[in-house]
Order: structure tokens, then sequence, then C-alpha cells
């Protein structure tokens, strides 16, 4: 009997083993394996993100650069954008402890990085270390918009974009060029005869579509997708800027040709009105910038920088436009705190607005208010002695940046017609037009 109650005893302990044994694998199997593998499942898919075409080819591109000790930064529109709606915690984001892939591994063309000019070092080497990592890489270069008609140096190019592709991922590299006013400038993509059109799809390139001016940025060092990057401090304030960009360049080459013609007006008195007109204007500019009030150059101003790249020595005063819209109360007392105080007011913000203010040496800023109308925009103007009021059209138009008097500043991006708006029959002649 002893033996029997041995036997049954250790029956259902091997019976209570196996049940409790299945019990386990069978939690294991329907629920611990399932919670697993979501994990898992989550965990693969970021790898997956890790793994993509871009996230390598920007990875690679970083290594390139970095070991170059080339100081590139991201100016790619798309990737600031998200990278701003997510700043708090890309800023928290540590080396290394990335999990997901968030920014980097956006199915795109392109990833848009920019170097300044002077930081650029040894282009042949960089070329040769690009290509055993995989890129096939192209260099877009012109000559300096600034050496136009110096035929002494007409073979002078610098380079103003770089393409390098890795597999179907391209990095575009824009080159910044450090101009007079403190802000970055850059080139135009124009393709020559030699470079294969069907490199990669360039009219889906956000940069290079035509040349562009931007504010000098503030860097900061951030962890985007586990790796370290050079962004703006203000990544939204560059996004912002993209639109508004467009540069063009003074004439130079018919500058120097109509100084072949008219001589240029180098007296004593010629000279102290230009020095004194370019330091009203940089007043002005800084008085409206402080007010968040933007401006373009007007009038007499912008026939100066239109035809000889400079102040017109006898134009006496300095021009500026504004839009109605853009318009602020305190505009007049802003310049009277700067030291410019009001001379004459005509018109009323609703009707033909036009304000001048007295600067030093006699020289004296002028502002032109214009209105919008569905076909046209205008201006109006009023005779001092008898108060008659004239109403002078313009076609419509848009601003662009330029360099004038080592400053950038707005002028009409239709520069011709709007002169020959302003001028009529008078200008023409001016420029030899008939």
């Amino acid at each position: 009997m002893s033996r029997i109650n041995k036997n049954v005893v250790l029956a259902l302990l091997t019976l209570t083993s196996s049940a409790f044994l299945l019990f386990q694998l069978y939690y294991y199997k329907h629920y611990l394996s399932a919670k697993n593998a979501a994990g898992l499942s989550k965990s693969k898919g970021s790898r997956i993100g890790f793994d993509s075409i871009q996230w390598r080819a920007v990875k690679k591109f970083i290594m390139l650069t970095s070991s170059q000790n080339v100081p590139v930064f991201l100016i790619d529109p798309l990737i600031l954008e998200l990278i701003n709606k997510n700043f708090e915690q890309v800023k928290n984001t540590s080396y290394g402890s990335t999990s997901e892939c968030k920014f980097f591994c956006v199915p795109r063309d392109f990833t848009t990085f920019a170097l300044q000019y002077h930081l650029r070092k040894n282009e042949e080497g960089w070329f040769r270390i690009a290509e055993n990592m995989g890129f096939q890489c192209i260099k877009i270069e012109s000559k300096d918009p600034r050496l136009d008609g110096i035929d002494s140096l007409s073979g002078t190019e610098i380079p103003l974009h770089y393409i390098c592709r890795l597999a179907t991922h391209a990095i575009h590299l824009v080159v910044f060029h450090d101009r007079s006013g403190n802000y970055l400038w850059h080139g135009h993509l124009r393709l020559k005869e030699h470079i294969d059109r069907k490199f990669v799809p360039f009219r889906k390139l956000r940069f290079g579509r035509y040349p562009g001016a931007f504010d000098r940025p503030e860097l900061q060092q951030v962890t985007v997708d586990g790796l370290e990057v050079l962004i703006p401090k203000d990544p939204m304030h560059f996004v912002e800027e993209m639109p508004h960009s467009r540069f063009i360049e003074c004439r130079y080459k018919e500058a120097r040709a109509f100084f072949q013609q008219y001589l240029d007006d180098n007296t004593v008195e010629a000279m102290a009105f230009r020095k004194s007109a370019k330091e009203l204007l940089q007043l002005a500019a800084k008085t409206l910038n402080k007010l968040g009030v933007p401006f373009w150059l007007s009038s007499g101003t912008c026939l100066g920088w239109y035809r000889q790249c400079n102040i017109i020595p006898y134009s006496k005063d300095v021009d500026l436009g504004i839009f109605i819209q853009d318009y602020k109360s305190d505009i007049i007392l802003a310049f009277q705190d700067a030291g410019l105080p009001l001379k004459h007011k005509f018109g009323k913000v609703e009707d033909s607005l036009e304000l001048s203010f007295q600067g030093k040496d006699d020289v004296k800023l002028d502002i032109f208010f214009f209105y919008e109308e569905t076909d046209h925009m205008w201006n109006g103007g009023t005779q001092a002695k008898t108060g008659k009021k004239f109403k002078y059209l313009f076609p419509k138009f848009t601003l662009c940046w330029t360099e004038f008097v080592d400053m950038k500043v707005h002028v009409p991006c239709e520069t011709l017609e709007y002169i020959e708006a302003n001028y009529d029959w008078y200008f023409r002649s001016l420029l030899g037009r008939s």
C-alpha cells in the first residue's frame, strides 16, 4: 500500500510538472512572445528607417565632411521644419540615444547642406575620398558676377554648388559666399554642356533656381537621427527667408560702360554727398528694420543702382518705397528718435502719403508709399508750392535683394519697367533708349 501511494504521488507530481510546463509554454507563446514581438517589431521598424538609403547617404556625407574638417550645416527646408516642430526633443537628444529615425529617413531625392566658401578646404582630396566612399560628385561653378566686364579676370570661376549622389539619394551642397553687408549669397545653378542632365532630378532642387541672399545664421550643433549636425539656431527664420531670397546683381558691366562714356564725378563735393547719402541710407535701413517695415530703393536712388551701381552725386536725396500696408503709426517718431526730423508730410495714410525727413549735410530722405490696385500700383505726389496732387502709375512688381553701397537692400525685381514708369521718356533718353 505504501509503495502504491508513492507511485501515485510520483505520477501526480510528474503530471503536475508537465501541466505547469505546458502552461508556461502556452503563456510564453500567446502572451510574452506576442508582447515581445510587438516590441521587436517596433524596434525592427525603426532600424529599417536607419537602414534607408537617405539616412546612409547623410551619414556618409557627414563622415566625409567631418574627416576633412569641413563645417557644413543643414539648410534642407523640409527637415528644418520637422526639427523646429520637435525642437525640444532634438535639443535634449544626446549622441547615440536615438532609437527611431524621424528626420533623415523621410523618402526624398535630396538632402541639402550649405558651406561657407572661405571654409572650403582641399577640394581634390575631398572629391577623392567621396568617390572611395561610393559617392559620385559634380561641381557647378561660374564666374564671380562682381567681376563681370573685367576681361583680364574673365577666366576666374568660383564654386557655387556640389552634388554628390549615393545610389538613389543625392546630397546638395550649396556654397555660400560672404558679401559686403554681412550677408551670405549663393549663385544660380546653371548646368554647363558637359554635365549629364539625368545625373539627378535637378528640377526638384530647392536652391539654385536663381541666386539667393540670406542673413548670416548663427549655428548650433544638435543630434538628429543619431548624427551630429550643425543647423541654424533659428531654423524657421531661415526657412521663412527662402521664398523671399531671390537676388539680382547690379549691372556691373553696364555700369563700367556708362562710366566710359560719362566720366564719374569724383569731386570733393560729389564724394562728400555720396558718403552722407550712404550714412543716411544705413540709418534709414536700421530704423525701418527695427520697426519690421520692409522697403526698397526707389526713384533716383534706384536709378543710381541700376545705371551706375552707385549713388547719383547730383540727386541730393535718398529715395525709398514702402507698401502702404506696411505703414506703422510710430514711423515718424522712430525717425525723429534716430535724429531725422520730419521735413514734409504730404497726403494721408489712405491716400497719397509721402514723408520727407531731414538728414545731415542737407541730404533729404524721401519715403514714397505705394498703393495696390487690381492691375497696377501707384504712389501719390504733391507739389510743395501749390499743393497740387499727382498720381504715378506703376506695373505690379515684386521685390528682390541686391547689393548697394555695401548693403543688402531690396529693389523691384522688374527694375527696368519700374524705372521707366517712374521717369517715362526722360529716363529713356538717359538710358539711351528711343
